[in-house]
C-alpha cells in the first residue's frame, strides 16, 4: 500500500509542500523554541531566502507558535539556507 504524501503549509508563502521539504520550527514547552524535533505546537517553514525574510519581517513565526522567537533561530535557519547554497555551488 502506497503512502501518500503528509502536506504543511508554509507560515510564510501559504503554499503546501511534503512536510519532509520543508524546516519545523516547534514550541517546546519545556526548552522554548527548537528546531526539527520535539513534542509541541510546531509551524513550518520553507528553505528559501524569502520565506525566511517574509517569516522574520512580518513575525510569521511567532503568530503561528504564540510565543516569541529568538533571533538566534532565524540565525540558524539562515546558516542552514547559506550551507545548502554553498553544497549547491560546489556541486557545480
Amino acid at each position: 500500500m502506497k503512502h501518500s504524501p503528509i502536506l504543511r503549509r508554509c507560515v510564510a508563502c501559504r503554499n503546501l509542500f511534503d512536510r519532509k521539504k520543508l524546516w519545523r520550527v516547534i514550541r517546546d514547552f519545556k526548552v522554548g523554541v527548537v528546531l526539527d524535533t520535539g513534542m509541541g505546537r510546531s509551524a513550518y517553514l520553507c528553505p528559501n531566502e524569502n520565506c525566511l525574510k517574509e517569516a522574520w519581517q512580518r513575525k510569521r513565526l511567532q503568530k503561528a507558535l504564540r510565543c516569541q522567537v529568538k533571533t538566534t533561530v532565524i540565525e540558524v535557519l539562515q546558516n542552514r539556507l547559506n550551507q545548502s547554497k554553498d553544497s549547491i555551488t560546489k556541486a557545480i
